[in-house]
């Protein structure tokens, strides 16, 4: 329990409130491996992941360098420039100190506020950057989904906002 309690309050204390819950927990402080397993939610500022089982990698200093989700994995997340995405997929990885998000199998992700949607075999989201590419491994190809307003559409909108 004290293991447990050490791990937990280490990961809240160097992510800036990170909360974990699950049905069930195992780690290594040896190895830097924590895992959640069964229902398992994760929310930390924003951001928020859940799914099936979630392994959390720490370094010497038990600070979170490496989160993967696995399983019916669902998001919701906010990148530096304030831009929201939802969406699900079966595997994601998340890299805290790049803030990077990697998304694998049978991913679809929306950009709330906007028609913008991307439907892909892997994505990667970098969200310092602002930079989003997606790749198809299989005979699908990647689905990108746009709202394109043509001049007038614009003009109008623009005018409605005076």
């Amino acid at each position: 329990m004290k293991l447990f309690l050490l791990i937990l309050t280490t990961i809240t204390l160097s992510a800036n409130e990170l909360q974990i819950k699950a049905n069930s927990f195992d780690a290594d402080q040896q190895k830097g491996i924590s895992t959640f397993s069964g229902n398992v939610n994760i929310v930390k500022d924003q951001d928020e992941i859940n799914a099936s089982k979630i392994i959390v990698y720490t370094n010497s200093e038990n600070k979170p360098t490496k989160y993967v989700a696995s399983g019916d994995v669902s998001f919701f997340i906010i990148t530096e420039d304030a831009t929201k995405y939802t969406g699900r997929s079966q595997k994601v990885v998340y890299l805290p100190v790049k803030k990077e998000y990697y998304f694998y199998e049978d991913v679809h992700i929306k950009q709330l506020g906007e028609k913008n949607e991307i439907i892909s075999d892997e994505v990667v989201i970098k969200t310092i950057e602002g930079k989003a590419k997606a790749k198809s491994n299989t005979d699908k190809p990647v689905i990108m989904i746009f709202d394109i307003k043509d001049k007038n559409e614009t003009k109008k909108e623009q005018e409605a906002k005076k």
